[in-house]
């Protein structure tokens, strides 16, 4: 992000409205997160105490972002968990630095990672990619159910054994197939044992 300067100063008054001294304008945390990603730099006092509150604005904003209906969370559950238990511990000095020389790091290489990301997809975009993963997983469970004598797709309906035993040869369910090729595998295991037990 490129940082002028001299920071937008925002207000934020008892009323909890943010003031844009930049623009002479009311603002909403959605347009914070606006100037943000335009990287505008800006700095968020408390219009009473004149406190520098940017942090906790801030954080607002991440909260908002990840509970927008329909979005995309990202920060995953296990870094929540591990950020909050670092509070109060003797590492916590150390997390803030990590955390900003890794992001800056992650920030810095985007480009060729979104480069690379094209490459080793085709071009294919992430919803796309999801798609076919989606794709994947159905056409994995049904070839597990064929596998499977007892997997029912749901809303099957209790007739639908008949249809399977149309399908095998001699007319016999998926259940006594499965019966037959037990059986036939116990007949070779005892022709097996009588074998070794013979002199």
């Amino acid at each position: 992000m490129n940082k002028s300067d001299n920071p937008v100063i925002i207000k934020k008054y008892a009323n909890r409205r943010l003031y844009n001294t930049g623009t002479s304008t009311y603002v909403t945390l959605e347009d914070l997160a606006a100037m943000v990603k335009r990287g505008e730099d800006f700095a968020v006092y408390d219009a009473k105490t004149g406190e520098d509150i940017t942090r906790s604005v801030l954080t607002q904003i991440i909260f908002e972002q990840e509970n927008k209906e329909g979005g995309q969370n990202l920060l995953p559950i296990t870094f929540l968990r591990q950020l909050i238990r670092f509070y109060g511990d003797s590492m916590q000095t150390l997390v803030p630095r990590f955390l900003e020389t890794s992001i800056d790091s992650f920030t810095k290489e985007q480009g060729k990672f979104r480069e690379q990301m094209a490459q080793a997809f085709g071009g294919v975009g992430f919803g796309a990619m999801e798609d076919q993963v989606r794709r994947n997983m159905e056409m994995f469970e049904r070839a597990f159910a064929m596998f499977v004598p007892f997997a029912r797709r749901e809303g099957q309906a209790a007739a639908e054994p008949d249809k399977a035993r149309e399908k095998l040869p001699g007319g016999g369910g998926e259940l006594d197939d499965m019966k037959r090729r037990l059986e036939d595998m116990q007949k070779r295991i005892d022709q097996l044992t009588d074998t070794e037990k013979k002199p």
